[in-house]
């Protein structure tokens, strides 16, 4: 079935490899039977850089018929067949087509959006968020042929997501709200900031509105209605205020998730336990200096974390707009692709994402010493959140996504996005 679904291509992306090697690092290759056979008849020994006491794969799985690998890491965190100049021995003896799909797929994901597939891309990679590359629309062939070997067969009977956890929705009218959620981030004449909060106003209207009455053109005159009524609502002038109480500690909760980097590297000890439990507390608190979550975010002041940054940069607010549009019109935060969760409520975590990016950005310069925050640091923090979007377990969990929930349900997100935007 996938054959014969056509692809969507996000027109403003650029991507190629740039062999940072950031990909080896981080994330976790689960490989087929079949592949760990290959790499195995490819005869890997210490002539080839793989010391005879490295293993090159770890079992996942150890119930009956629930056997699974992944490739094994390094002691530094970085795949097995990861060289010193950064590039993949795989590649380098045998070409691109002997590594594992996991490793040919990254940084795109296909999504299954009714009669077609929305292609989106992964922002953890370093040259996505800056647009380094090809244009991602002249590499459709590739993008057809990678398509077939992962996209499953019955793709295009994919369940579209809800709007809300009770109201359900056509593809038809799915792919409506997308157009309608891009057309507000195309804005030219608008920060990031702006359509973001214009964006939420619209779940809002969306929330309130009884869709079920509305189908086809009806549906989209509908949509141009609300859309018309968030660009002439005046934005509250009034200074934001921060975040406190219930708000304040979930954001933060909700941003250390975002901020974390697990690796198959990392021991999990009583110790490190005890340390997570620790940063938990602290972040909750809020108060004193902010727990060390990972390397690249060593302990700093809580208060350097709601400084303002003033007017972004405009290589940063272009980042996050192109973040923003490339993952909406990918589909890339409800249904099948984000956790199964209604369209709402992944837009929800999706606006969350661009304080969290924000948060991040005052932790990266304020370690630094810096009371600025640069595009380097928004560049950066795009990395560090959109590793665990869509992607990591936690985020997927009833405690997280009930946390949106409160957050929305609070009026909290404009209200965090107005306040870190700042």
């Amino acid at each position: 079935m996938s054959k014969s679904l056509p692809l969507e291509l996000p027109q403003l992306q650029n991507w190629s490899c740039h062999t940072c090697g950031g990909c080896c690092k981080q994330h976790g290759i689960y490989i087929t039977a079949e592949e760990r056979q290959r790499i195995i008849d490819q005869g890997w020994t210490e002539a080839d850089g793989i010391p005879a006491d490295q293993p090159l794969f770890v079992e996942m799985g150890h119930l009956p018929g629930r056997k699974w690998w992944r490739l094994a890491h390094q002691p530094d965190g970085s795949c097995v067949f990861l060289d010193e100049r950064g590039l993949c021995k795989i590649h380098g003896k045998f070409g691109e087509p002997a590594k594992p799909l996991a490793c040919r797929i990254y940084p795109y994901a296909f999504h299954p959006a009714g009669d077609y597939l929305a292609v989106g891309l992964r922002f953890s990679c370093p040259s996505v968020v800056e647009n380094l590359g090809t244009p991602v629309v002249e590499q459709r062939s590739e993008l057809q042929r990678l398509a077939r070997l992962v996209v499953p067969e019955g793709a295009r009977a994919t369940t579209p997501p809800k709007l809300t956890d009770k109201q359900p929705l056509t593809w038809e009218q799915v792919l409506q709200l997308v157009d309608a959620f891009d057309t507000i981030l195309a804005q030219e004449d608008h920060s990031v900031i702006a359509k973001l909060l214009q964006a939420v106003q619209l779940t809002d209207l969306l929330t309130a509105a009884k869709i079920e009455s509305f189908a086809g053109k009806q549906f989209v005159e509908l949509l141009q209605l609300m859309l018309d009524a968030v660009a002439t609502e005046s934005c509250d002038s009034a200074a934001p205020q921060p975040p406190r109480g219930i708000v304040g500690t979930q954001f933060r909760l909700l941003a250390g998730q975002y901020a974390r980097k697990d690796t198959y590297s990392t021991q999990i000890t009583w110790g490190s336990r005890w340390s997570m439990l620790w940063a938990g507390w602290a972040l909750a608190r809020g108060r004193g200096n902010t727990p060390a979550l990972q390397a690249r975010l060593q302990s700093v002041p809580f208060a350097s974390l709601e400084n303002p940054i003033g007017v972004l940069p405009v290589a940063a607010d272009e980042m996050l707009t192109r973040y923003l549009r490339v993952k909406v019109q990918a589909l890339h935060f409800c249904g099948a692709a984000y956790y199964g969760e209604p369209f709402i409520p992944g837009l929800h975590s999706l606006a969350l994402v661009v304080p969290v990016v924000l948060w991040i950005a005052r932790w990266l310069a304020a370690q630094e010493g810096r009371a600025a925050v640069g595009t380097k640091d928004v560049l950066e923090a795009i990395t560090i959140a959109d590793h665990h979007h869509g992607y990591s377990p936690a985020l997927g969990t009833w405690t997280f996504r009930n946390r949106i929930r409160t957050l929305a349900a609070m009026k909290g997100i404009p209200r965090l996005i107005a306040w870190y935007g700042r």
